[in-house]
């Protein structure tokens, strides 16, 4: 009986993912996807698993959350929980694939405490904001979180995106492998997790390792991600040119972070 209740959960959660995306070039898709996700009463882990993958899609398609909502989606307490868990999780996930860290920052220091302890995925925005500006502050957030969720693969992979882009963190890289060990199979299977190994290693100067596991990615991606192939061929050119380099100059100090 509980595995006939769990699928008929998943095929309510791939509905409405469904229904918003079918919707994605209107300005209601968010409305949409709150009211469904109220209605099947989704808990945070779920609103985080749709709500982020959704936000990517409607931002590829000129129709990002920026767009149909407003900053006070993410600051003003709606009378539904979760209606307004889900608009904070649309408005913040565009965010951070913007790479706009000062805005979640500055919202996210306006949402009640309380508010973050019932969401360790919008606390994992949060950390993102301080880890992507390379603030060391953020590391205390980023554990918080990891007590909180521990294992959950959305929030694992804001916190190793925060990391990766706070080049300045002290123990950058050792903590970037860290993390892609925390999700599942070690990351191995997860074509985002290994382009977070690659550029970890490469920090290392462990370059034929960084090249495994990025020609790995590679394969892994699925056909279609024309803005993340990108993103991982100009890793490949950065591996590539780091090695090179390296045998141009055998006695440079080696790699710390």
């Amino acid at each position: 009986m509980t595995q006939i209740l769990g699928s008929e959960r998943a095929a309510a959660l791939t509905g409405a993912a469904s229904a918003a995306i079918e919707s994605i070039t209107r300005s209601e898709w968010p409305t949409l996807l709150a009211e469904a996700l109220r209605e099947i009463e989704a808990t945070w882990q779920e609103s985080a698993e749709v709500c982020a993958d959704v936000a990517w899609q409607a931002r590829a398609a000129g129709n990002s959350a920026l767009v149909t909502l407003s900053p006070a989606h993410v600051t003003d307490a709606g009378p539904d929980p979760v209606i307004w868990r889900t608009y904070r999780h649309l408005y913040l996930s565009t965010l951070r694939y913007d790479f706009r860290c000062r805005d979640i920052e500055d919202l996210m220091n306006k949402v009640p405490v309380s508010v973050l302890n019932e969401d360790p995925y919008s606390e994992a925005l949060y950390a993102f904001s301080r880890l992507g500006q390379s603030r060391s502050d953020g590391l205390a957030v980023l554990h918080r979180v990891l007590v909180a969720a521990p294992g959950h693969p959305k929030t694992l992979h804001v916190l190793l995106h925060g990391v990766w882009l706070g080049t300045f963190l002290p123990g950058r890289a050792p903590m970037l492998l860290a993390l892609v060990g925390l999700l599942p199979e070690g990351g191995l299977d997860d074509p985002i997790a290994l382009f977070r190994m690659a550029s970890a290693r490469r920090s290392l100067g462990q370059y034929p390792e960084a090249l495994t596991a990025l020609d790995h990615a590679l394969e892994l991606l699925p056909p279609g991600e024309l803005a993340v192939h990108a993103d991982l061929v100009r890793e490949r050119v950065q591996i590539a040119t780091a090695h090179d380099l390296s045998l141009l100059i055998p006695n440079r100090p080696e790699p710390t972070t």
